[in-house]
């Protein structure tokens, strides 16, 4: 488990997006022998869409953000209360007609039960990962029984990292910069060379160069320098280690 948790730690570290953290969830599920997931998140605003990171199959997320189910989904439902890992079946359905229709278009797509953590963080946002599986497998609950300590620390930890990499403000006087232009302008304002940024971000330093030099045509400024300036002056602006 330590080694797998520490493997998972490292690649959310390395990631950039959203594909590079699904990557990550995965990679920790199946050492988990877990292997099917769903991250859903909330935002902070009353109008803001969930985030989603999974690999269920994309019909039926699609299917569900499309139909809101996450608002009459019984498992997130019960999730929102917050508390320890719980397991779940067709039995959590209720007898709610539209949280039956959840569960039975789900089992349609192979999702029938599993196991989720709730995760309440400290400012109050809401999300939960589900383990989930086709069929009541005692492998699988034998596995989420193994493992149940350590989940919620893995759920945490990957809620921490979806919010910084893919909730943080990445736009310089309204122009905004990829997750990687942001990051690598981030690395020379702190005096970095292109070498030195790629070595940090395990990219090559012409790829380095690149993202900077992406970041300057759409700042519309012909030097780093000048760039950094742009960054330094925006309200956007903080330490790498916020």
């Amino acid at each position: 488990m330590r080694a797998v948790f520490e493997r998972f730690l490292e690649r959310l570290s390395e990631s950039v997006d959203e594909t590079d953290l699904r990557g990550a969830l995965a990679d920790v599920a199946s050492g988990l022998d877990m292997l099917t997931f769903a991250y859903l998140s909330f935002s902070p605003r009353s109008d803001g869409k969930p985030t989603l990171i999974s690999n269920y199959p994309a019909p039926w997320t699609a299917r569900y953000l499309e139909n809101r189910y996450q608002s009459v989904d019984p498992v997130i439902v019960r999730a929102r209360g917050g508390g320890c890992p719980f397991r779940w079946g067709s039995d959590l359905s209720g007898e709610e007609a539209a949280g039956a229709q959840v569960f039975e278009e789900a089992a349609q797509f192979g999702i029938c039960c599993g196991m989720t953590i709730p995760i309440i963080d400290r400012r109050g946002n809401f999300a939960a990962i589900t383990f989930a599986a086709d069929k009541p497998d005692a492998v699988f609950f034998r596995a989420a029984e193994r493992h149940d300590e350590g989940l919620p620390y893995i759920a945490t930890c990957f809620h921490m990292f979806v919010r910084r990499k893919l909730s943080a403000d990445r736009t310089i006087d309204g122009v905004s910069l990829t997750p990687r232009e942001y990051e690598c302008l981030q690395w020379a304002a702190q005096g970095k060379s292109d070498w030195e940024i790629g070595c940090i971000l395990g990219i090559t330093q012409r790829t380095a160069a690149f993202h900077l030099g992406n970041a300057r045509r759409k700042l519309g400024v012909t030097t780093t320098r000048q760039a950094i300036g742009r960054l330094a002056r925006s309200a956007s602006f903080g330490s790498l280690t916020d």
